[in-house]
């Protein structure tokens, strides 16, 4: 069974609603709770999905009205005029891709079966109802949580899993062997997924803003986290370890010191290139073995290069505490 608990969201609501009704029905209004409805529907996780929400039913609500009035007073207030009704509005509000707000819609609609007259009296009821439920809902829903804090949480922890993972990396490849069993892997895509949707709501809260700093980063970590994942049999599938090895377990541990969201990745692409430089160093292969394991550790650093490459893109993030560069 989950465990019981009230979001935030939840808390918005029940406010709003209530709110709503209250001046609904200080208005004496017919149909005052279906302004707690309205609200209901307007209240959205993303002040812009209660912007797009608000914007939806009233087109839609407003074309229902008018197919209300011509079916209703043509034909009739009986179940024949209300099915006529629907089968026009619905491919109307489909095609006008403001289907989402039918359920509203159908409420206002029902209202004029209902009263069965319409009358300019039900016109501006209804459009008080409106006015008052969606209002309600968007001022409410105007004030989110600051979710900062969670975000910068989600950023240190995809740079820890990705330290973890380089110096796993490193340990293979000085003693050839590691009980290791990669979840660092699996947890950081979790973790991206989490941080991504996050930073998207976040994006979403900000009508002015169009992009995240931090959105455009766990982005980029996801494209690293594609290349190591790449990368990693080459280097857990050695068939010998050689030389070459210790080398770029060095650069590994090195660059897992220095997982960061500032803009570091020049100085090791730098790095990388001397361990190119000291690879030519070193003599050619013995045996067939030797080969390919030398072949597979060039394959590595240059994918290595690549992962540095995408960093590069990235204009950096400013935070305040931050690993030494």
């Amino acid at each position: 069974m989950k465990k019981f608990s009230i979001g935030y969201r939840t808390i918005k609501t029940a406010i709003g609603t209530a709110i709503a009704i209250a001046i609904a029905q200080y208005f004496n209004l017919e149909f005052y709770t279906s302004a707690g409805v309205l609200t209901i529907l307007c209240v959205q996780p993303t002040k812009k999905k209660s912007l797009e929400s608000a914007y939806t039913r009233l087109v839609s609500a407003i074309i229902g009205m008018i197919y209300a009035f011509l079916c209703f007073e043509l034909i009739g207030y009986h179940p024949f005029a209300l099915a006529v009704m629907l089968l026009l509005y619905i491919p109307t509000i489909v095609s006008l891709k403001v289907v989402d707000g039918f359920v509203s819609s159908a409420v206002i609609i029902l209202h004029v079966y209902t009263v069965e007259s319409f009358s300019m009296g039900l016109v501006y009821n209804e459009l008080a109802l409106m006015a008052i439920g969606f209002t309600t809902g968007l001022v409410i829903n105007m004030y989110m949580e600051d979710i900062g804090k969670e975000l910068d949480y989600y950023r240190n922890r995809v740079e820890e899993l990705f330290s973890v993972i380089f110096k796993e990396v490193a340990v293979y490849l000085r003693e050839g062997d590691t009980i290791w069993d990669g979840r660092e892997i699996i947890e950081a895509i979790e973790t991206l997924n989490i941080a991504k949707s996050l930073a998207y709501k976040d994006v979403e809260n900000h009508l002015t803003r169009r992009e995240n700093n931090l959105y455009v980063y766990f982005d980029m970590r996801e494209k690293q986290l594609e290349i190591i994942e790449r990368v990693l049999p080459k280097v857990t599938e050695l068939p010998v370890i050689v030389q070459e090895a210790a080398l770029v377990a060095d650069f590994m541990e090195d660059i897992a010191e220095h997982i960061h969201p500032g803009d570091i990745a020049g100085h090791f692409r730098e790095k990388l290139e001397l361990v190119k430089v000291e690879f030519e160093k070193l003599p050619l292969p013995k045996d067939h073995q030797e080969f390919l394991a030398q072949a597979a550790l060039y394959q590595f650093i240059e994918e290595m290069d690549r992962y540095l490459e995408i960093k590069l893109s990235f204009e950096g993030l400013n935070v305040e505490k931050t690993r030494p560069q």
